[in-house]
């Protein structure tokens, strides 16, 4: 088992958050990781996810969501085949802290691939840094328009 992570404050509500975090729909305009994204975060809904490593490649994969606790909490798990093969829980936990949130964005792979998947795990972390700042950039900038209208 392997796991990485990757943490940003953002200066905004967790609710602020979770609204751009849940539109799946939106991503394309603003997240370079998962540049493709379609279903709701409701659990037990099917996902369809295009992620963009920042190597350059893409996969697609369809993951099931588990939990969805609205500005808190949105896990899903997906899977490489079978179970056991590749394995990954996803999750972005949000924490009010102060005025704004902590987002910790992780996942836990598992499997008999982990071993032989370093690249991937490795440039799916710059991944999550890169979504995460992305993430910080959509929030803030549309909390200032909202305070500023």
């Amino acid at each position: 088992m392997r796991r990485i992570s990757a943490s940003i404050e953002i200066e905004a509500d967790p609710t602020q958050v979770w609204a751009v975090l849940s539109d799946f729909a939106a991503f394309h305009e603003w997240n370079p990781f998962l540049v493709e994204a379609d279903g709701t975060a409701s659990p037990g809904a099917r996902l369809s996810l295009r992620f963009r490593l920042p190597s350059g490649r893409e996969m697609t994969f369809r993951p099931t969501v588990l939990v969805s606790e609205a500005g808190h909490l949105l896990r899903w798990r997906g899977r490489f085949g079978v179970r056991g093969i590749f394995d990954g829980e996803h999750s972005f936990e949000l924490t009010a802290v102060g005025d704004g949130t902590r987002v910790v964005q992780a996942e836990r792979f598992s499997g008999v691939l982990v071993p032989f998947t370093g690249s991937v795990i490795s440039d799916s972390e710059r991944g999550f840094a890169a979504l995460n700042e992305a993430l910080k950039q959509r929030v803030e900038s549309r909390s200032r328009s909202v305070r500023i209208d």
